[in-house]
């Protein structure tokens, strides 16, 4: 129970690895809020994540890749959460053809890493006044795979799901290696995270090739939610990573990642280009 008075913010909390982290945190004794698009699923989410021990459980009901939403959801959060001491960015989504979000947007890109970027940086006052806060992000080792592409960032001129989603992941990893960068005088730490291969319903929505034959033939081999979740929990509560950020961790251990990701003046222009985007000024960012 050595979450007992402490208070952890899952997205994408209704199912999947991240309903796994909910869970798992709820058992160390945590008072767990989670968010989700829809009311119905995540209040349902919300009892499964109280019954597993969780004293206190909140919900935030909000689509993430709209950022009117991120920015709504983050004033309730404010508002209803007096400490915040560990933030999971978890949502995330894959698609394989493209789709454009209310702000005209490419998804994967706006969900995937805008989310968490917008949201880590407008809770930020709140995880420093707590202390020795903790934000950890899924990631994926298909950040191996990806580049930052400056030049089409939201897949306008050619659009590839693999690619938009490699990039994405990328850009999580490329986001808190540098918001440790940002915060390595604060009382905050940064880490990103590898679950492994998870049997749920990723991409299911517009699933690629690769879902429809591949990921069938795989299933029986894949982690449950519950053993996705086990890297994110530990990131989140394990007294040994207090003081650890700036890393990357895969089967609970940390990792090297690709060589572009510790390429710092590529890092600074994806936090300029994001802030841009989410519409934050220098001054109302971490740094």
């Amino acid at each position: 129970m050595r979450m007992t008075g402490k208070a952890v913010l899952v997205t994408g909390g209704t199912s999947g690895i991240g309903k796994g982290i909910a869970l798992g945190l709820a058992t160390m004794g945590a008072h767990v809020a989670i968010t989700g698009r829809d009311h119905r699923r995540t209040t349902q989410a919300a009892a499964e994540v109280y019954t597993a021990g969780s004293p206190q459980v909140d919900v935030f009901v909000a689509d993430l890749s709209s950022q009117s939403e991120v920015r709504r959801m983050a004033t309730e959060v404010l508002q209803r959460l007096p400490r915040i001491d560990d933030l999971v960015n978890n949502v995330g989504g894959y698609w394989n053809t493209r789709h454009v979000t209310a702000d005209g947007l490419e998804r994967t890109f706006a969900l995937n890493h805008l989310a968490a970027f917008l949201l880590t940086n407008l809770l930020l006052p709140r995880l420093e006044a707590t202390g020795s806060a903790r934000v950890v992000t899924v990631a994926s080792n298909a950040q191996s795979m990806g580049r930052i592409d400056f030049d089409d960032l939201q897949g306008e001129r050619a659009y590839s799901g693999a690619t938009a989603y490699n990039q994405s992941k990328l850009a999580n990893v490329m986001f808190s290696y540098e918001l440790a960068r940002r915060l390595r005088h604060r009382d905050v730490t940064a880490n990103a995270l590898h679950p492994g291969l998870v049997s749920t319903s990723f991409g299911a929505e517009d699933p690629g090739r690769t879902q429809r034959l591949l990921v069938p033939l795989l299933r029986p081999f894949m982690k449950t939610p519950a053993q996705g979740a086990t890297t994110a929990i530990r990131l989140a509560s394990s007294p040994d990573l207090e003081q650890v950020t700036g890393r990357y961790f895969a089967a609970g251990k940390s990792k090297r990642t690709s060589p572009l990701s510790y390429d710092e003046s590529t890092a600074a222009k994806l936090w300029r280009v994001s802030s841009e985007l989410v519409g934050l000024t220098a001054g109302s960012t971490a740094g």
